[in-house]
């Protein structure tokens, strides 16, 4: 297995300097491609495994109700793949991707083994966990990682914005066409 981060060919030195502003700013394009990620694969693909009920889960009005503090928790996430892409020097999508793939499939690797040891959560729903979150976190890092080789905030929002718009349609279709149980409001 190769661990290389493959990094830019400019020494240091010659980086622009990033703001606090711009960093917020890319930091919170990160955050958005990941909840959108996350939505497609929660509510669309994993739907099914949360239809059933389970001692692990809580019941679905309850966990609808939490999603807003999930999300948060992805900001923290949103910043660490900030602040690797910048410190590491990633820069372009491929080299983001790659990162985050192996950011994602560390940390969840670990997570899901840790729960496996101490939950009723079944072997199927922390296997779709790992894929699904260490793809969320690929994604961001590629986000990140364009959006400081590109260094323009706005192209890169304008295509976070047309992912976000891609995953609710996409997860529409699936829960739709019955692939997925139809999400209920309260």
């Amino acid at each position: 297995m190769r661990w290389k981060v493959e990094r830019m060919t400019e020494s240091p030195q010659h980086l622009p300097i990033r703001t606090l502003r711009w960093l917020a700013g890319l930091t919170g394009l990160v955050w958005l491609s990941m909840i959108a990620v996350d939505f497609f694969i929660h509510a669309g693909l994993l739907a099914p495994l949360y239809a059933d009920p389970s001692p692990f889960l809580l019941q679905p009005e309850s966990a609808f109700a939490l999603i807003p503090l999930g999300y948060a928790s992805f900001s923290l996430v949103a910043l660490l793949l900030v602040w690797l892409t910048q410190s590491l020097h990633v820069l372009g999508t491929k080299h983001g991707f790659l990162l985050g793939l192996k950011v994602g499939a560390l940390v969840w690797g670990a997570f899901v083994l840790g729960l496996a040891s101490i939950s009723t959560a079944s072997p199927i729903l922390l296997a779709g966990w790992f894929v699904g979150q260490t793809l969320e976190i690929s994604i961001g890092g590629a986000v990140a990682a364009y959006g400081l080789q590109q260094g323009r905030l706005k192209p890169l929002a304008l295509r976070v914005a047309l992912l976000f718009v891609a995953t609710i349609v996409l997860t529409i279709l699936l829960q739709s066409f019955g692939f997925a149980p139809p999400g209920r409001v309260l």
